[in-house]
């Protein structure tokens, strides 16, 4: 018995000869790392920036940095479904050039910033134009056979891990020279990025394959309602909820935890960060595509789930920095999960739906963003209070491994039929 499908044979027809169909897919690749990569430069600079404009002040710096990084959250909650529907109605093409277009005036936009209001809406405006990450992610399904779309993702998690080592790095030696210097970098590669791709990128949707452009599809409500359809659909979604959910913990209190735990320093911490973007990198670059060959989606998913709650527990109950960091090897195979997981969902919508689910699963990694840095660091402020009869500071990191263990009981029922298939 074949797995169900819902994605029409015409879906291989319209799918651009076999070197252009490779070379729109490095451009993707490409595209999504120079975007992780530009994220991750002003990374440094930015809280510096910030505090200049809000006085010196650290402590209300700190606040309004918060208040950007909640407000780029709802932006990519709210506009990413939007772009998604519209490349489903206009093509993808349009969509990933006019954001690449967009982002990179913006860089320019806050690289000039005379002010703190200005820097802000700068922050803004990079929310909705970097939403066209779900819009990249439907490229590669448009162009790429179903059964393969899984190593293809993973491929997307390696320029994710790429940018993610590269651009803090970057971003640190270009702020010694000026803060305003990795805005400048950041905006000229995004600009040359779009130059690059008016001239090289096929569009991937054929017309005949478009749908409608409706508001109802196009908010996060709507395209959320999508996920409905298929119980398979659904299940997984909640599965990359959860995964989504417990990466949360990483990007909120890793630093304070190392801080407080182990007294490291900055460069220390730099350090162990990039040492997690290697690893994350070295597994969807090379380990995600043997895997789903050898194993097949269905057990490479449950794979990730099964060893990356490990690494989890190692981090919360590490009694040293070395053990501590020889859970981020185990954590990152976590990263096996993700992949195969999108490559199923895929199969369960038509062509013309393929940007509004991908900003359908880009709604969940948004709406993880606004639950999860409130959770995990009140949990830490929590398990560190002097009154407390037990002292646990590596609390967020064993709640994050029950969150992402609990994904795989989810994982092993949602994916039955296709371990039938």
């Amino acid at each position: 018995m074949s797995f169900p499908t819902d994605v029409p044979a015409a879906d291989e027809e319209i799918q651009p000869p076999a070197p252009k169909r490779r070379a729109a897919v490095t451009f993707i690749f490409v595209t999504i790392a120079l975007d992780m990569l530009a994220m991750g430069m002003i990374a440094p600079v930015l809280p510096r920036l910030i505090t200049e404009f809000a006085g010196g002040s650290e402590a209300h710096g700190a606040e309004i940095f918060g208040l950007f990084g909640t407000v780029w959250a709802v932006m990519q909650f709210f506009f990413s479904p939007l772009l998604g529907s519209l490349s489903d109605r206009f093509g993808r093409r349009p969509v990933i050039l006019l954001s690449n277009l967009g982002l990179g005036l913006d860089y320019v936009v806050m690289a000039l910033s005379p002010n703190l209001a200005w820097l802000f809406a700068g922050r803004l405006i990079s929310g909705i134009t970097s939403s066209s990450i779900p819009t990249a992610m439907a490229y590669i399904a448009d162009v790429t056979p179903p059964k393969k779309r899984a190593e293809a993702f993973g491929m997307v998690s390696a320029a994710f891990g790429l940018g993610f080592v590269l651009g803090p790095a970057l971003g640190g030696i270009l702020g010694n020279y000026s803060a305003r210097l990795p805005f400048w970098v950041a905006g000229g590669m995004s600009l040359l990025n779009a130059t690059y791709g008016f001239f090289v990128l096929p569009e991937s949707l054929g017309k005949e394959h478009r749908g409608r452009f409706s508001w109802k599809r196009a908010n996060p409500v709507g395209s959320l309602t999508l996920l409905r359809r298929h119980r398979e659909l659904l299940g997984l979604a909640s599965v990359l909820f959860l995964s989504y959910l417990t990466q949360q913990s990483l990007m909120n209190t890793w630093v304070l935890y190392l801080d407080y735990r182990f007294s490291w320093t900055n460069r220390a911490v730099g350090l162990s960060l990039a040492l997690v973007g290697i690893c994350s990198a070295t597994v969807g670059g090379f380990l995600v595509r043997p895997a789903i060959k050898r194993l097949g989606d269905r057990n490479t998913l449950l794979a990730g789930i099964g060893i990356g709650w490990i690494g989890f527990a190692i981090f919360g109950l590490a009694p040293t920095g070395l053990i501590f960091l020889s859970g981020i090897p185990i954590m990152a195979l976590w990263g096996l999960c993700g992949p195969p997981a999108q490559g199923l969902m895929t199969r369960h919508v038509e062509a013309n739906e393929q940007g509004q689910l991908q900003g359908a699963v880009q709604c969940i990694r948004g709406l993880t963003a606004l639950i999860g840095p409130s959770m995990f660091t009140f949990v830490f402020a929590a398990a560190i209070r002097p009154t407390n009869r037990i002292h646990l500071p590596g609390a967020p990191f064993l709640l994050a491994a029950a969150i992402l263990l609990s994904a795989l009981p989810l994982a092993l029922v949602v994916t039955k039929r296709e371990a039938a298939a």
